[in-house]
């Protein structure tokens, strides 16, 4: 897009029927705060000017959140909250410099418009002077109404000031709106606030162009585009229409879902091709799901990337930092955080692995926990590749268990283990050097004369 854009996403409302302490805008689908959702969008358009209009209260949480989820926004405050053409002139400042382009203004509690309509408004203001956002439903009652001559729009209508012939129009006002930026502060300027609320309505200025004899029109969209969230219901039905295409293009990428609407994803999950997601699985976020990998039932997959082949679960927990290889296992109720495990590497049971590297092959037994913490400090256990860890164990970090070495079952290791020994704690502890390949031999020769 060569034509010069800003934004404005108005995020001030006080939301109360949210019954909450945070601003609605910031409460979350799928993972990311509704007003990112917004900005999400905006960015595939690359704008000159990204403006966040917020209340006192919320100024300091949404500078938060911007900076968490590396949003590129400024934020303005609407000091008095007196309706939407007052939030607008809120960037007054912010765009003294931008005269020539279009300004969107959006809402932060609509979520779901696409980069797509964006562009189609963009275009159509170029014939134009303003464009309104508008979708056809069977449903109008609570929403404003377009009234169109040809492809004109004539002005917005509120529902309490509309007429029986104005009730029965089934095109809706959504709130978007896409500005000549020539022309957006001189009409905001002559907005009033002669109404019930005594607020200043953005609704205004079509008609207010119209006296101009500047033109209007209306860019329909799909009615799920524009579905504005003020109350926890909502949040949730958000919350479903967003699952429900996630899980849609998830299957069209290539992704088995046995069961589809027991799965959750989060805004940034990647899954490629060949992936199985059995039922009752959830992404937090962060997750990278390579191909024919399978993630099996009741699984919580937060902060990691699972590698081609490799299987989870079920029961199982992925947290923040884990990194699962080719082919590796981790089984049912086992816990990783912040660890690495290498090819083929496997944690099959009722195991804790934090702060750990596991090496390739390494076969880590049911029980095992690795002792990360002392109450002070987190450290590093290192187990090598083809390392045996015996049932029920305890590597208290920092530990190093060498390649091929095994540590028998109960124990529990303080100190390094060197490659290829064999380390048993059970009462009276000893290593026998060597221990792991005899041990080996004579496995193989019994494993043989079966």
């Amino acid at each position: 897009m060569t034509h010069t854009c800003a934004s404005i996403i108005l995020a001030a409302g006080k939301g109360s029927r949210m019954k909450s302490q945070h601003s609605k805008v910031l409460h979350k689908v799928a993972g990311l705060p509704l007003v990112c959702h917004v900005l999400q969008s905006v960015s595939h358009l690359n704008f000159t000017h990204n403006v966040v209009v917020v209340s006192p209260d919320n100024k300091d949480a949404m500078e938060q959140t911007l900076r968490d989820f590396h949003m590129q926004a400024e934020t303005v405050v609407q000091h008095n909250q007196n309706g939407t053409a007052d939030a607008t002139a809120s960037a007054r400042q912010t765009l003294r410099g931008f005269h020539k382009g279009t300004v969107l203004v959006l809402s932060g509690d609509t979520p779901f418009v696409s980069p797509e309509t964006m562009e189609k408004m963009i275009q159509a203001r170029m014939q134009s002077h303003i464009v309104v956002l508008g979708f056809e439903t069977d449903m109008p009652t609570g929403y404003g109404r377009l009234v169109t001559r040809g492809d004109e729009l004539e002005q917005i209508v509120e529902e309490k000031d509309a007429s029986e012939t104005e009730k029965a129009i089934t095109l809706c006002n959504s709130g978007v709106m896409a500005i000549d930026a020539e022309y957006l502060f001189p009409l905001l300027d002559k907005v009033e606030n002669n109404n019930a609320q005594g607020e200043y309505y953005l609704t205004d200025l079509p008609a207010l162009a119209k006296q101009q004899g500047l033109r209007t029109h209306v860019v329909v969209a799909e009615q799920s585009q524009l579905q504005g969230i003020n109350s926890r219901g909502q949040l949730a039905q958000a919350e479903q229409v967003y699952q429900n295409k996630r899980r849609v293009m998830a299957m069209e990428d290539g992704v088995t879902l046995i069961d589809p609407n027991s799965v959750y994803f989060s805004h940034d999950t990647v899954i490629e091709n060949d992936v199985v997601i059995e039922p009752n699985v959830v992404f937090g976020a962060g997750v990278t799901v390579k191909t024919g990998a399978t993630i099996r039932a009741f699984s919580y997959v937060e902060g990691a990337i699972i590698d081609t082949g490799a299987i989870i679960g079920p029961y199982a927990r992925l947290r923040p930092g884990t990194h699962v290889g080719d082919g590796a296992k981790i089984g049912n109720f086992v816990e990783v955080k912040n660890a690495t495990l290498d090819k083929g590497a496997k944690v099959n049971h009722l195991s804790y692995v934090g702060d750990a590297t596991v090496g390739a092959g390494a076969n880590i037994g049911a029980g095992t926990i690795t002792c990360n913490y002392d109450g002070y400090f987190k450290s590093q256990t290192v187990i090598g590749k083809n390392a045996f860890i015996g049932s029920n164990s305890a590597l208290v970090a920092p530990v190093t268990i060498g390649d091929g070495a095994i540590v028998g079952a109960g124990s529990t290791v303080t100190s390094s283990v060197q490659n290829d020994d064999l380390h048993v704690v059970r009462g009276n502890g000893k290593t026998l050097a060597q221990g792991a390949i005899r041990f080996r031999t004579n496995r193989e020769k019994q494993k043989k004369s079966q």
